[in-house]
């Protein structure tokens, strides 16, 4: 059966976004190229200029895309907490392996695009509204567990983001570092008083 051209773009573009993702986490964002993202999904670097208008747009709209996802993933799991210690456990999840090399491609992005106004104001935008959302899914869940925190929800969420990328740098650096355990006591002491 033959695609519409409405279909035919959904599919370039789902493939373009997922295999940048898989380019930019395999050689990081400066490393990356438009080439190399186009080839890995078949298509030749128009499609992205196209579709994303280069490589800092196909990096927005994956950090868009993910964003989604990790906000489904966090509710469910966030739902079968039943004490701070799981909650921690859940955000402290951050620190895996491929979460940490995430955060890394997203510093070297910040590096990267910190001249550019137009585009990192995108990635504040982008960055701001999961962080809204992530606040407000928190927020439930710490006043469903009677939880006092010793901040606000709103810091301890900027708290977990600059430490887990200044955690992913420094383990990417350091094989010693525990990121998991440093990232739990902090948000222990932020999530209680």
């Amino acid at each position: 059966m033959r695609l519409t051209r409405a279909e035919t773009q959904a599919r370039t573009h789902a493939g373009l976004l997922t295999s940048g993702r898989q380019v930019f986490l395999r050689r990081g964002f400066l490393a990356a190229t438009v080439e190399e993202i186009a080839a890995d999904a078949g298509y030749t670097r128009g499609a992205v200029y196209k579709h994303f208008g280069g490589k800092e747009g196909l990096w927005l709209a994956v950090v868009s895309a993910d964003a989604g996802t990790h906000l489904e993933g966090l509710r469910a799991a966030l739902s079968q907490t039943t004490s701070v210690d799981e909650l921690v456990a859940v955000l402290s999840g951050v620190a895996d392996a491929e979460a940490a090399k995430w955060a890394a491609v997203a510093a070297e992005v910040l590096a990267a695009t910190a001249a550019q106004p137009e585009i990192s104001a995108q990635i504040a935008a982008v960055q701001e509204e999961h962080d809204a959302q992530v606040t407000a899914l928190l927020e439930e869940h710490v006043a469903r567990l009677g939880l006092m925190p010793a901040m606000p929800v709103r810091q301890v969420v900027v708290l977990l983001g600059a430490l887990g990328i200044g955690l992913a740098l420094r383990q990417a650096f350091l094989t010693g570092t525990d990121a998991r355990t440093v990232l739990s006591h902090v948000l222990k002491s932020a999530l209680t008083t």
